[in-house]
C-alpha cells in the first residue's frame, strides 16, 4: 500500500499560535465596537458557527440531536459553552482586553478541580499549588479595595465596571472548565459537529431571549460596527477551527503550552490599538496564571506518556 505523507513538523503549534492570533484580533474587533451589547456579538457568533456545521452535519448524516444516551451532556454543554462565550464578551467590553485575556486563560487549573470533583480524577498537591497560583494571579488582576485600597489604577472606566468584567470573566472560566469536563464525560461517541451545533444553537436561543428582556437588539448604526461584527464571527471560527487542526496533529501537552501567546498577544494589541498599558499587578497576574496553567499542562502531557508508555510495555 502507499505510506502516508509524513506531518509537517510543527504544524500543529503553528495552527495553535495561528488560532491564538485570530482569538485575539477578534477580541480586539469587540472591543472597537461601540454601539453593540456583548449578547448581541453572541448571537452574530453562533448565527456563524450554525452556518459552518449544518452542512458538516448532513455530510457524516450524525442527526440534529444526537444519541439518546448523550442530548442531556451535549444540551448542558451547550448551555454552559454558550453562556461562557456571552460572559467572556461582556469583559471583553467592560475591562481592559489583556486583564479578561488572563483570567480565561486560568481554565485548565479549573478543569483539573472540577474532573476531580465530578469524575474522580486525580488531584494531587500540585494540582492544588496551581489552582492557588491561578487564584493569586485573578486577585491581583481584580484588585478588590479591601485588599489594594480604594485608589485602584490601571482600569477602564469605573473600578465598578472592572469588577463586573472580572466576575463575568471568572464565572466564563468555570463555565468553560465545566464544557471541557462534559466533553471527556462523553468520550469519542458523540461527533465534534454536533457538540458545536448544541453549542450555537442553545447559543443562540438564549441571547434572542436574554435580547428581547434587556430591550437591546438592534441592528448596528454604522457601517464599521456591521463589519466588525461578520469579522467577529468569522476570526471566531477560523480560530477554532485551527485550534481543533492543531489538536488533531499534536498532542494535547505541546498545545496547551503554546496557547499561552493568547496572552502575549492580548498585551500587545492592548498596547499597540487600545493605547493603554497594562500594570505591573496585571503583569504579576498574568506570570501566576500562565504559571498555573501551563504547569497543569505539562504535568498532564507527562502523566499521559507515561501511562502510554506502561501500555506499550
Amino acid at each position: 500500500g502507499t505510506k502516508k505523507k509524513a506531518a509537517c513538523p510543527g504544524l500543529g503549534l503553528f495552527y495553535t499560535v495561528l488560532s491564538a492570533f485570530l482569538f485575539s484580533v477578534a477580541s480586539l474587533f469587540l472591543k472597537k465596537i461601540e454601539d453593540v451589547h456583548s449578547v448581541e456579538v453572541s448571537a452574530f457568533r453562533c448565527v456563524f458557527q450554525m452556518a459552518f456545521v449544518l452542512p458538516g452535519l448532513i455530510y457524516y448524516k450524525t442527526g440534529f440531536l444526537g444519541p439518546k444516551g448523550k442530548r442531556i451532556f451535549l444540551f448542558f454543554r451547550g448551555f454552559l459553552g454558550s453562556s461562557a462565550m456571552i460572559l467572556l464578551y461582556y469583559a471583553f467590553q467592560v475591562m481592559p482586553l489583556a486583564d479578561a485575556t488572563v483570567i480565561t486563560f486560568s481554565s485548565p487549573v479549573f478543569t483539573s478541580l472540577l474532573a476531580w470533583i465530578f469524575l474522580k480524577e486525580k488531584y494531587s498537591v500540585w494540582d492544588l499549588l496551581f489552582t492557588l497560583f491561578a487564584i493569586t494571579g485573578v486577585v491581583l488582576i481584580a484588585r478588590p479595595p479591601f485588599l489594594f485600597g480604594s485608589n485602584v489604577t490601571g482600569i477602564e472606566g469605573s473600578y465598578t465596571d472592572h469588577l463586573k468584567g472580572t466576575i463575568a470573566a471568572v464565572t466564563s472560566t468555570v463555565s468553560a472548565a465545566s464544557t471541557f469536563v462534559i466533553l471527556r464525560k462523553m468520550g469519542k461517541s458523540v461527533h465534534y459537529f454536533l457538540s458545536i451545533w448544541y453549542y450555537a444553537v442553545i447559543g443562540l436561543i438564549g441571547c434572542i431571549i436574554a435580547l428581547f428582556v434587556m430591550n437591546e437588539w438592534r441592528l448596528p448604526y454604522c457601517g464599521k460596527d456591521r463589519v466588525l461584527l461578520i469579522l467577529i464571527g468569522l476570526l471566531g471560527l477560523g480560530g477554532q477551527i485551527f485550534l481543533t487542526k492543531a489538536l488533531q496533529i499534536e498532542k494535547a501537552g505541546p498545545v496547551a503550552i503554546m496557547k499561552t501567546m493568547d496572552v502575549v498577544f492580548a498585551f500587545i494589541l492592548q498596547i499597540l490599538f487600545l493605547n493603554h498599558l497594562p500594570t505591573w499587578w496585571t503583569v504579576g497576574g498574568a506570570l501566576c496564571v500562565v504559571a498555573s496553567s501551563s504547569g497543569t499542562a505539562i504535568r498532564k502531557w507527562r502523566q499521559s506518556l507515561k501511562k502510554a508508555k506502561q501500555n506499550e510495555i
